[in-house]
């Protein structure tokens, strides 16, 4: 899978795109440059997914059609692959940018060696994009068939049947189910492709500039993932990731104006349909990019015509055709356009900052920020580091600019300004959330720009300090995205898998109730009809007030009534968590999750209670349950509480500089943990943590290893999530607990999370599949020896029944 993943599914995505640039060079007249083959194509794959998907029948087609659609680019194009195959030795050195640049974006998941996602816990979007993906590839654009009765349907009705920006997941998806491979392995991937297909449009513009050769390379490598850019990239913002392409290739089409803009009609194509790739990706926001490159060459149209190079009626043929293939190839968008606009300015007036607890620093735009996160601002020599680096950027751009008008490069200098002034216009006006995305877009533009102070020195008596120049642009930019990778939290790729097991096992058995959070398990459990009211688009049947969003379900809390509609529960393997109710039985158990189904002919409790304070006090509220099951001629079932010997951290040593995080620490540089617990009795026990652990720690007893953890995050940073256990064969007594952190590695994720919340100890047999204590409510009182999660009062019916299988 790992191997599918990252090489053979870019490889078949670029295969695809050059194809569909190919089918897309031959009808424009042969002028589009080979470098900018990969985000055309792409942008002509946008367009045909969004059309199959729109008409829901052949929705499932789409990625036949893409297939067909290369195919057919390939084969027409096949002079220009051959005559390119030739000059292979000019040219083809010119691949290590978007190589190198796939490889750096896609760095955490290619060094950790396994199928994941990267700044997992940062951004929970991508989720619904996988979900989205997913639903419009196999059903299209055909939402009367959702059911609103539960989580998954409300997600993708509230999201795509509101005119959201599909274009990326449309490509995504159906480049993803051409080879069968689960989205949630390539999303990744896919964002790295894209934002690989960036350095193409930067090529083709650093080579205006008057850069070649290596330097050309190294700009658009640069240019490509500054810092800000690489954080959306690993935080898996992919309609920003598409977007940015796109924008680059417009202002790449205004530098190579000569090649087509007097050759006719139908050379506007290349240009129309990456801008309706543009506004089928991101909405209509993109507008104001398109606008900028559109203006630049309509004053060239213009000029030409005033000095006769054009005729009036030319130009209009041109703009008009243009126009229409825009219009065509971002259908979905313009039918719905009021919608589109709706959502843009929901998003552009929208207070919400997102993911962000402040507004992003303007200076970001400049491409280097020396720190693991770039939502926070360095520090110390970081941040001396960081303004020293933005410095010499600011200066290399002032010199870029001064460069390109004295060398009169007024077309590129003129989109340049126009793109730099949405970005301008954002600071003024647009909200945190907006003006950070747009931030982000502007970031690769700015270092073009800085890339032409490099130029200005090379054509100089200073062409000595050129090289030094490059070298700290692409060094700053470089060890910021370092800093990230290296500060990255990987999807836990196991657990996800078990949950597609689930999906599998108990296809259209739902709909389920998921009493975990994880935005991700709505695509992992896509047939099951998953729902929860944790999540922000909760089942309507459920009551919330009773689970806030983002918390954990306790399902003690949930009156029985609510569950009548889910013949299925999936929980996280937790012996702290509580049971369902007696209606439903074990049926399935894996490492992190437990499957229960309702019984046949079972039926809800008529009064249900969760004994709580002193045994007294809990023998009290069993008696009152015991006379409301007398009158209704009901039993009592009662579900004992787990043995659970936890393991205080509240005296725990533990290194000074550890800070407190709520009731247990946040592991932020090496050392160990060291508590004292008991246990009853000797024999098999298990070792529970309950944290969020990224790079690995390590777990002994009494001095004994008894193995290490990591990579175990859960969905909610807030949520304390609970880890697969340990196995101790322990003596009766007094035993001492140490938990470790290493020092920091250079493997992925190595400054990642490391926080640890409660360590609890539980016998190694039996947790989780202890009977149920039936009660005729006569006998209540031998109820009260002991505590219970809940005790049910049930009328007669089936025997309740324990037991899993694997």
């Amino acid at each position: 899978m790992f191997i599918l993943t990252v090489l053979v599914y870019p490889v078949v995505l670029a295969t695809l795109c050059t194809g569909a640039a190919l089918l897309v060079d031959r009808c424009s007249g042969g002028f589009v440059p080979a470098a900018l083959f990969p985000a055309v194509g792409a942008a002509a794959l946008i367009a045909v997914s969004q059309l199959t998907t729109y008409i829901a029948p052949i929705a499932p087609a789409t990625p036949y059609v893409m297939t067909a659609v290369a195919l057919a680019g390939l084969l027409l194009g096949w002079g220009r692959v051959r005559t390119l195959a030739r000059r292979w030795r000019t040219w083809g050195w010119q691949l290590a940018a978007p190589v190198l640049a796939y490889g750096l974006a896609l760095a955490p998941v290619l060094f950790s060696g396994r199928p994941a996602f990267s700044s997992y816990l940062v951004l929970s979007d991508s989720a619904v994009h996988l979900l989205g993906a997913d639903f419009l590839i196999r059903h299209g654009q055909d939402y009367a068939r959702l059911d609103l009765h539960n989580s998954y349907g409300r997600y993708v009705n509230a999201y795509y049947n509101s005119a959201y920006p599909s274009g990326s997941d449309t490509l995504f998806g159906g480049s993803s189910f051409l080879l069968g491979l689960p989205l949630i392995w390539t999303f990744q991937p896919f964002n790295a492709f894209m934002l690989a297909t960036a350095t193409g449009p930067a090529w083709v513009i650093l080579r205006r500039i008057g850069l070649d050769g290596a330097w050309a390379v190294l700009g658009a490598l640069t240019v490509t993932i500054p810092a800000l850019v690489y954080g959306y990239e690993l935080i898996g913002s992919v309609k920003e990731i598409t977007s940015l392409p796109m924008i680059l290739t417009l202002g790449a089409l205004v530098v190579v104006h000569r090649r087509w803009l007097r050759r006719g009609p139908w050379a506007a194509i290349p240009f129309a349909l990456v801008a309706a790739a543009g506004v089928s990706a991101i909405g209509a926001g993109f507008g104001a990019w398109a606008l900028a490159a559109a203006l630049i060459l309509l004053a060239i149209a213009i000029a030409d015509v005033l000095e006769w190079r054009q005729t009036p009626g030319g130009v209009l043929l041109l703009v008009g055709t243009g126009i229409a293939v825009a219009l065509v190839a971002a259908l979905p968008t313009w039918v719905n356009v009021s919608g589109s606009l709706e959502v843009t300015r929901n998003i552009a007036a929208s207070p919400h900052p997102g993911n962000l607890a402040t507004p992003l620093h303007a200076s970001q735009v400049f491409g280097t920020w020396i720190l693991d996160n770039y939502k926070h601002l360095p520090r110390g020599g970081a941040l001396a580091a960081t303004d020293a680096l933005i410095a010499v950027t600011v200066l290399a751009c002032l010199a870029g600019a001064v460069y390109l008008i004295r060398k009169r490069r007024l077309a590129l200098s003129g989109w340049l300004a126009l793109t730099l002034a949405v970005w301008l216009l954002a600071v003024l006006y647009a909200t945190t959330w907006v003006d950070a995305k747009v931030l982000m877009l502007s970031s690769s533009v700015v270092l073009l720009l800085a890339w032409g102070g490099v130029a200005a020195l090379r054509g100089s008596r200073l062409r000595l300090a050129a090289p030094l120049l490059a070298l700290v642009l692409a060094g700053g930019v470089l060890v910021s995205d370092a800093l990230q990778y290296h500060g990255t939290n990987l999807a836990p790729t196991a657990r996800y898998e078990e949950l597609a097991r689930v999906n599998s096992l108990f296809a259209r058995g739902g709909p389920a109730l998921f009493t975990d959070f994880d935005e991700y398990s709505l695509y992992e459990l896509r047939d099951l009809d998953v729902g929860g009211p944790n999540f922000i688009y909760a089942p309507p049947a459920l009551s919330r007030g009773h689970t806030r969003y983002r918390a954990a379900v306790e399902l003690e809390r949930l009156p029985p009534a609510d569950l009548l509609a889910y013949p299925l529960i999936v929980t996280r393997r937790d012996p702290a968590a509580s049971r369902p109710p007696s209606s439903y039985r074990l049926l399935w158990e894996g490492a992190y999750y437990q499957v229960w189904g309702r019984q046949p002919g079972s039926q809800p409790a008529v009064a249900d209670a969760k004994p709580a304070g002193s045994l007294a006090d809990q023998c009290a509220q069993i008696g009152l349950l015991a006379e409301i099951a007398r009158l209704e001629g009901a039993r009592l079932l009662a579900a004992p509480s787990p043995e659970l010997i936890p393991v205080s951290l509240a005296h725990a040593v533990h290194p000074a500089r550890w800070r407190r995080d709520r009731q247990g620490f946040a592991m932020t540089t090496p050392g160990s943990l060291s508590a004292r617990f008991a246990v009853p009795r000797a024999g098999a026990w298990q070792v529970w943590l309950q944290g969020q652990i990224m790079p690995a720690v390590t777990v002994a007893v009494d001095g004994r290893r008894l193995g290490s953890i990591g990579g175990q995050l859960g969905g909610n940073s807030l949520v304390p999530n609970t880890m697969t256990p340990l196995p101790a064969h322990l003596s009766a007594g007094i035993h001492r607990l140490s938990v470790g952190a290493e020092g920091s590695t250079l493997a992925p994720g190595g400054g990642g999370s490391m926080v640890l919340f409660a360590v609890f100890l539980t016998p190694a047999h039996g947790v989780g599949r202890e009977p149920l204590r039936a009660v005729a409510p006569g006998r209540w009182r031998s109820l009260c020896a002991r505590s219970y999660q809940w005790i049910e009062a049930v009328r007669s019916g089936p025997r309740p029944r324990a037991g899993a299988h694997a």
